[in-house]
């Protein structure tokens, strides 16, 4: 039996993990409307929910990471799942905004025990050193999946039930991914030299190398982007398209309103960045992360440039969806076998945990501010613009990263 097959069902019970994780998370910026409506909260409130919980999230995605190093993956991950649903039903009841943010904490620390930090790691353990770009690129899809069709469900959803409803049926889909929990084994990989060091001793070196500084100041931009365009498109799409167009122009390309444009420009993301989190694995595997990394990036700022500059209508909307999606999580896979490989397997979940807690930062600061500075302006320019600058930091900072082993280095 190779290698592949013997791991093939840790990658398959990763990506349903994955997959059902983002499908929730990349739902919640079709519930700003009617949540907002609902309790008559202005923009910035529902914003800072969700801002707090990716705040959550990137914290607590390097302690789930020493946790499943520490206690057990298959615990941690059940940890995840357990506070994820508790967060959604608990959110179901609230009625103020204060109450929404509050429990946003637990959704973001749910959303970390289930999704990239625990699982990638496994993944990454899993798969030989020759095709772990490519199965993390894989893992990667699996979240971009989830993304295609939970969008577009929360929409139906919503249709037919009120939106407490629809949190609890999130609350159940969520725990059920643990039924994948049995197939989730793999072998803890690493070097004897790895073995022997303790976690202290690999972060405390991490932390010294500038590197490492780099590929966490680069991961900013892709949180603040990602974070921006999934909470925030949604109800830029409408709202735009819907004043450009309020004579039916959607129903030529067969989409009956602008709200469910919105839905469909996010499912499209997930789905054009299947291709591309698969694509950008298999690449990193032949050529160089970092400059990779650095394209992406280059890529990411030209389109939204393009977007923000360029008469808007439903067409531009699919469009810059479909090249946003191409590039969206590609950074991930590449990153995180960036981390792999400089750094090492042994203590990658936690390492990884680090520099993702920079992405949820920009994460924090794209969603909080794109809803404050639609309260104070009315639109969404200037966060988009911001958007751009930030993009074409990471590309730059990218660059001067010595992308071999750290001890390899140090020889």
């Amino acid at each position: 039996m190779t290698k592949a097959a013997l791991f093939t069902p840790v990658l398959i019970a990763g990506c349903v993990i994955l997959m059902l994780n983002f499908a929730i998370r990349a739902s919640f910026g079709v519930f700003q409307i009617p949540i907002a409506a609902e309790f008559n909260w202005v923009r910035a409130d529902f914003s800072m929910a969700i801002a707090i919980q990716n705040l959550a999230w990137g914290i607590g995605q390097p302690i789930f990471g020493a946790l499943a190093e520490r206690f057990g993956d298959r615990r941690a991950i059940i940890a995840g799942a357990i506070l994820y649903a508790a967060g959604l039903v608990l959110s179901s009841y609230a009625v103020t905004p204060g109450q929404h943010q509050l429990l946003e904490i637990l959704v973001g620390f749910g959303i970390a025990g289930t999704g990239f930090g625990v699982i990638l790691a496994i993944v990454g353990r899993a798969a030989s050193a020759e095709n772990r770009s490519l199965a993390l690129g894989i893992a990667t899809a699996a979240g971009s999946a989830g993304q295609v069709f939970g969008a577009p469900t929360a929409q139906a959803l919503l249709n037919y039930f009120p939106w407490q409803t629809v949190f609890l049926i999130f609350a159940v889909t969520i725990l059920a991914a643990l039924f994948a929990l049995p197939f989730l084994r793999s072998p803890t990989v690493a070097t004897k030299a790895e073995l022997e060091e303790s976690l202290g001793t690999v972060l405390i070196r991490a932390f010294k190398d500038p590197s490492y500084t780099m590929i966490f100041l680069g991961f900013f931009s892709c949180g603040y982007q990602l974070a921006f365009i999934t909470a925030h498109f949604p109800a830029f799409v409408t709202e735009k398209c819907g004043a450009i167009d309020p004579t039916g122009m959607l129903a030529g390309i067969g989409i009956t309103s602008t709200s469910a444009l919105g839905a469909v420009a996010i499912s499209l993301i997930g789905l054009a960045n299947i291709a591309g989190s698969i694509f950008s694995g298999w690449l990193g595997k032949r050529y160089t992360k970092k400059y990779l990394l650095a394209g992406i990036y280059v890529g990411r700022t030209i389109a939204a440039a393009l977007f923000i500059m360029l008469p808007m209508t439903p067409t531009t909307v699919l469009l810059f969806s479909l090249v946003m999606g191409a590039l969206w999580l590609a950074t991930v896979p590449l990153t995180s076998g960036l981390v792999a490989h400089i750094y090492g397997l042994r203590y990658m979940g936690t390492l990884y945990g680090f520099v993702f807690l920079s992405h949820q930062i920009g994460s924090f600061l794209g969603v909080w501010l794109g809803g404050m500075m639609y309260d104070i302006t009315g639109d969404y320019t200037l966060v988009w613009w911001i958007g751009v600058g930030v993009g074409a930091f990471s590309a730059i900072v990218h660059l001067p990263i010595r992308e071999k082993p750290l001890l390899a280095q140090a020889a």
